[in-house]
C-alpha cells in the first residue's frame, strides 16, 4: 500500500487547482483539470450543507443519486442510512420557487466515553451527520474521479473541525489520490489519513475555549467500524500541507508521524483565508491595516531544500510564474483566482459574469480584511450587491444557522456550547465572547453557499446575498479575457491551463 508520505512512485501534476470556497472548486471543473493532465482538486468545505440542498433542487442530473448508489455498492452496510438521508431532503422536481431549504441539522459533538482511557475527552457527531459528511465527500470527490483513473484531490480547512474526520474518510473511500489541508497545523493528517484508509478508529483534536487546565485535551473521534464499514485497506492518499512559513514546514516535514508528502506553499498574494502579517500596522483612526512586508516572504529555497515536494501558490499562475517555480525546485503551481473566473467554476454564471466585467474594465478591487469569524484575514472582491458592499453587509440580519465557523467552548455542565462572532453580537457575548470580535465580522457560511447557487430564503423572501474571495494577482485572468475573441466574455478552465503550459 503507498502510503501519503512516502517517496513518488509517479510524475506529480505539474498544475493543481486550489480548494476554493465552498463548492467553486466543484467536481465539474475538478474532473476537466484531471483529464487535462493536471490535479483537479474539490473543495471539501460544507458539502454536508450543499449535498442536501442539491436534492431538494431536485439532484439535477442524477448526480448524488449515481454517487451514493456507488458508495452503497461499496459498502452495502450504508445502504439503509445513505438512502434515509436521500430520501430525507430529495424532492422530486425541485422545490418551488422562493421556498426555504430545510436546515441541515448542525455538526455538533456527542461525547464518547469508551474510545480511550485517560483524562482525555472524545466526541463524535451524531450518526446521522456521520453518514451525510461521508456521503456528501465520496461523492464529489467520486464524481470527479467518474469514468477515468486520473488523480483528484480534496481540500479542507483546518479550522473546520467537526465534520472533517468524517470528510476525510469519505474522501478515502471515493479513492482521492491528494488530500490539501490549510487554515491551521495539519500536523495530525498524516496518521488519521493512514489509520482511516485501513477502515481503523482515529481521533484528531479540537480546540475548546473555557477550559481548565486539568480538563485534557478534547478529540474528535471516527470509528468506521461502528457503521460498519470494511474491506481491504485502501490506497492512502498524498498529504499537502498548505504552509505559509519555513518554521511550520520544518516542523512538520523533521517529525516522521507529522511530515507530509509534500506543501502547496501559499504567499501573501493568495486567496482566501491567508496568515496575518508578522507586523502590525495602524491608520490614522487607529484602526489595524493587514500590510505585508519583506517580513512576511516565504524563503523557498529553504522550503527547497527539505527535499518535499511542494507547489507554489499566490502569485504564480502564469507561463513565467510556472517556469520561475520550476527554477526554484518547486514540482509546479496551485491555480486559484484563474480556475475560479473560469467558465466551469461552481461560481453562479451571474455572479461570475459580474465579476469578470469589473476585471476588463480595470475596476475590480480585492481587499484583505478580517471578515471571517475564524480570525484569520480573509480576501474580498468588492463586487456590488455582494457582502463586501457595506448596504449590504448592513442589512443582513446576523444569522448563524449553518455553523461550519463556530467555536467550541466548555459550559458549566462540562458540555460543549457554540459561538460564532458573526452570529447576533447579545448571542456571543451572553456566550463569553468578546463583542470587540464580533465588528466587521460576516456570515461566510450563508454567504460561500450563495456564490455557490445555493443560497438560503428568509422569511419574508430576503435572500441571503454572496461573497466572493479571489486572490491579489488578477493579471493572468485579464490577459486570457484580453485575448478572447470578440463577442466573448468568459474563458474555460481548459484555455486557462493551455496559457499556464505555454512555459513547457
Amino acid at each position: 500500500m503507498t502510503t501519503s508520505n512516502e517517496p513518488s512512485t509517479a510524475s506529480d501534476p505539474a498544475i493543481i487547482t486550489g480548494g476554493m470556497g465552498v463548492r467553486v472548486s466543484w467536481w465539474v471543473m475538478s474532473r476537466i483539470v484531471s483529464l487535462m493532465g493536471g490535479l483537479g482538486v474539490v473543495s471539501g468545505t460544507g458539502l454536508e450543507i450543499v449535498y442536501p440542498r442539491l436534492l431538494q433542487d431536485g439532484d439535477p442530473g442524477g448526480n448524488v443519486r449515481r454517487a451514493f448508489t456507488e458508495l452503497v455498492r461499496r459498502q452495502p452496510a450504508l445502504a439503509g442510512p445513505v438512502w434515509e438521508i436521500f430520501n430525507n431532503y430529495y424532492i422530486e422536481g425541485g422545490r418551488a420557487p422562493g421556498t426555504p431549504y430545510k436546515a441541515v441539522p448542525p455538526c455538533r459533538f456527542n461525547r464518547i466515553d469508551d474510545f480511550r482511557p485517560g483524562p482525555d475527552s472524545f466526541w463524535e457527531l451524531p450518526r446521522e451527520m456521520q453518514v451525510l459528511v461521508m456521503a456528501a465527500n465520496f461523492a464529489e470527490v467520486w464524481l470527479a474521479k467518474e469514468g477515468h483513473d486520473r488523480p483528484v484531490g480534496i481540500n479542507f480547512l483546518r479550522k473546520v473541525e467537526r465534520p472533517l474526520p468524517w470528510a476525510l474518510y469519505g474522501a478515502i473511500l471515493a479513492g482521492a489520490a491528494y488530500v490539501l489541508v490549510g487554515a491551521g497545523s495539519p500536523d495530525e493528517l498524516p496518521a488519521m489519513i493512514e489509520k482511516l484508509s485501513r477502515h481503523e478508529p482515529a481521533a484528531m483534536s479540537f480546540k475548546v475555549y473555557n477550559t481548565k487546565s486539568d480538563s485534557g485535551n478534547f478529540y474528535a473521534a471516527v470509528r468506521p467500524g461502528e457503521l460498519n464499514t470494511a474491506g481491504a485497506a485502501l490506497p492512502a492518499p498524498k498529504f499537502l500541507a498548505i504552509v505559509s512559513s519555513f518554521g511550520l514546514a520544518k516542523a512538520l516535514a523533521e517529525d516522521p508521524v507529522t511530515r507530509p508528502y509534500g506543501f502547496v506553499v501559499e504567499s501573501s498574494e493568495a486567496g482566501g483565508h491567508s496568515v496575518a502579517p508578522s507586523k502590525a500596522c495602524f491608520d490614522a483612526d487607529g484602526k489595524q491595516r493587514l500590510v505585508y512586508t519583506d517580513a512576511d516572504k516565504i524563503d523557498v529555497a529553504a522550503i527547497a531544500g527539505l527535499g518535499l515536494p511542494f507547489w507554489l501558490a499566490g502569485a504564480y499562475a502564469s507561463p513565467e510564474g510556472l517556469a520561475s517555480a520550476r527554477a526554484k525546485g518547486a514540482a509546479g503551481i496551485q491555480v486559484g483566482t484563474l480556475a475560479a473566473l473560469s467558465s466551469q467554476s461552481g461560481l453562479t454564471p451571474e455572479l461570475r459574469a459580474r465579476v469578470l466585467k469589473l476585471l476588463a474594465a480595470g475596476k475590480l478591487r480585492i481587499e484583505n480584511v478580517m471578515v471571517s469569524p475564524t480570525g484569520f484575514p480573509f480576501k474580498v472582491a468588492q463586487v456590488p450587491g455582494t457582502v463586501s458592499e457595506e448596504s449590504v453587509y448592513n442589512a443582513r440580519p446576523r444569522v448563524c444557522d449553518v455553523g461550519l465557523l463556530q467555536a467550541a467552548y466548555l459550559k458549566p455542565d462540562g458540555q460543549l456550547g457554540y459561538r460564532c462572532p458573526a452570529e447576533p453580537v447579545e448571542i456571543f457575548t451572553a456566550k463569553g465572547g468578546r463583542r470587540q470580535n464580533t465588528e466587521g465580522r460576516a456570515c461566510l457560511c450563508n454567504a460561500l453557499l450563495a456564490a455557490a447557487g445555493v443560497p438560503q430564503i428568509r422569511q419574508g423572501g430576503y435572500v441571503e446575498p454572496p461573497i466572493v474571495t479571489l486572490g491579489e494577482n488578477l493579471d493572468s485572468a485579464r490577459a486570457l479575457l484580453a485575448g478572447l475573441p470578440e463577442g466573448h466574455e468568459s474563458y474555460t478552465i481548459g484555455k486557462a491551463l493551455g496559457y499556464l503550459r505555454k512555459a513547457a
